[in-house]
């Protein structure tokens, strides 16, 4: 029982909450990169928090289902169709076997998740299903989705029809404004290179992907070049020599020698993976104890979110 892949797309990853505790083995930590997306989908199927869904970038997923269950797609804006029907999104809808799934190429944002009734079963490695495709590790093969493949998923004949109105969607925008913690090394930044940093817009550069995002604006000079190579945390923003800012994400590496300007709020990295070349961003810096004000407010914000039930 599954759902067969018949167009894997640009890019489409088995993906979950991530892969914890594994840095000491030199491990990525994975997982969705809009968390936010990514939890809403589950929760809108009533899922556990953590299931495992598949993270589609840029779009053109197809799908044939094998078996009968409900599915749900959140995140970018991608034309969802069942048997060539249209069907929105942010919605629980009900697939037979033999039905025809078809994501279509993303109009705006630029990741989405497509997730089933109780998670893909995937067997976890490392205690995760997160795709690495660079440490060939997760999902089904370590490996994108390809042609053929098939998602095991169980047999569901009974889910409530939950659905995230229009009003209280996540609106993706094409400019952002990432909030940071200046970190330690931030004392290596002269005023004037800080006021550059924080008052400048960056654009995102198309080499930007799961492990960073790479930015093009203003060189920001560094009184160092390089460190000791050391733990790098989550939205850690390194500054190489070339003075661009590279925002590290999901798939970043574990240990790095570049130095650090700040680390970035996750609700804004979030968002970031929503953004496609040519976006714009800009930094503001905050306090640690604003940051956690305001992972406190976004977390009881969003489970205050009312899901609506589609009448049967």
């Amino acid at each position: 029982m599954s759902l067969r892949v018949v167009r894997p797309g640009v890019l489409s990853l088995l993906q979950d909450g991530g892969r914890r505790g594994v840095h000491r083995l030199g491990l990525a930590t994975a997982g969705a990169l809009d968390h936010e997306a990514y939890l809403y989908c589950n929760r809108l199927l009533q899922n556990p928090a953590h299931s495992t869904a598949i993270e589609i970038t840029a779009g053109g997923l197809q799908l044939q289902a094998q078996v009968d269950t409900f599915i749900c797609l959140t995140g970018a804006a991608m034309p969802l169709s069942i048997n060539d029907a249209a069907c929105d999104g942010w919605t629980v809808h009900r697939v037979c076997a033999g039905d025809s799934i078809h994501v279509d190429y993303a109009v705006s944002g630029a990741r989405a998740y497509l997730g089933v009734a109780d998670g893909f079963a995937v067997t976890p490695v490392f205690g995760s299903t997160a795709t690495v495709v660079r440490e060939g590790l997760g999902g089904l093969t370590g490996a994108a989705l390809a042609a053929g493949d098939a998602l095991p998923c169980p047999a569901i004949t009974r889910r409530r029809r939950l659905q995230l109105s229009v009003a209280e969607r996540p609106r993706y925008q094409r400019q952002l404004t990432v909030r940071v913690v200046p970190g330690y090394q931030q004392k290596h930044f002269s005023r004037i290179e800080q006021r550059r940093f924080f008052g400048a817009p960056f654009e995102v550069s198309p080499h930007s992907d799961r492990m960073g995002y790479r930015l093009i604006g203003p060189p920001v000079a560094c009184d160092i070049t390089a460190i000791p190579s050391e733990g790098i945390c989550a939205g850690a923003i390194q500054i190489p020599p070339d003075g661009q800012p590279i925002v590290l994400l999901a798939d970043r590496q574990t240990i790095g020698g570049y130095p650090k300007i700040g680390a970035a709020l996750g609700l804004d990295t979030a968002r970031m993976a929503q953004l496609t070349a040519g976006c714009v961003v800009h930094f503001a810096p905050i306090t640690p104890a604003t940051a956690r004000r305001a992972l406190q407010l976004a977390q009881r914000f969003t489970y205050q979110r009312l899901l609506q039930e589609i009448p049967a």
